[in-house]
């Protein structure tokens, strides 16, 4: 035998070079803490989580979906679903959100604002009392999923915190 057949070859779908962009991501990760990294690049999207699987899009023109290789899963492009995102904040009960401590001030926090666990990320008010949510963990914003004054539903997602 020859050392090209000993070595193992990678998955179809899944090249050497993007191999190591998901080990190089999943390097990252614990380097920063941080608990999710998706980066996309001529045609390659690919998500890296902690406590979730690492997903990589090949999208070429007209080409079948590459088949799934362990830890690794090609998945459709469309909009994900918040409420199952790692990083979302839900609403812990039903009320008026608001974005901001009073009207007319700066919002708590903006897409791209890091926040540390405990922070205060926005006020839900329910029965004419002002309950402040903290952010469950420390990262950045990364989506923010009501308006200011909205109605909301417990359990809502209210953004997302990466």
């Amino acid at each position: 035998m020859t050392a090209d057949r000993d070595a193992p070859s990678p998955a179809p779908g899944l090249t050497a070079t993007n191999e190591e962009i998901v080990r190089t991501l999943a390097r990252l990760l614990g380097e920063t803490g941080l608990t999710e990294i998706e980066i996309e690049h001529a045609g390659l999207r690919v998500r890296v989580a902690r406590q979730s699987v690492a997903v990589a899009t090949v999208a070429p023109a007209a080409a079948p979906v590459p088949a799934a290789v362990p830890g690794v899963y090609a998945v459709a492009d469309g909009p994900m679903d918040p409420s199952k995102h790692p990083g979302v904040v839900t609403s812990p009960m039903v009320g008026t959100a608001y974005r901001s401590p009073e009207p007319e001030a700066r919002p708590f926090v903006e897409v791209g604002t890091a926040v540390k666990a405990g922070e205060t990320v926005l006020i839900i008010e329910a029965m004419k009392t002002m309950n402040q949510i903290p952010a469950p963990r420390s990262g950045t914003v990364t989506q923010i999923l009501v308006e200011d004054g909205q109605p909301v539903e417990f359990g809502e997602p209210l953004m997302i915190i990466e």
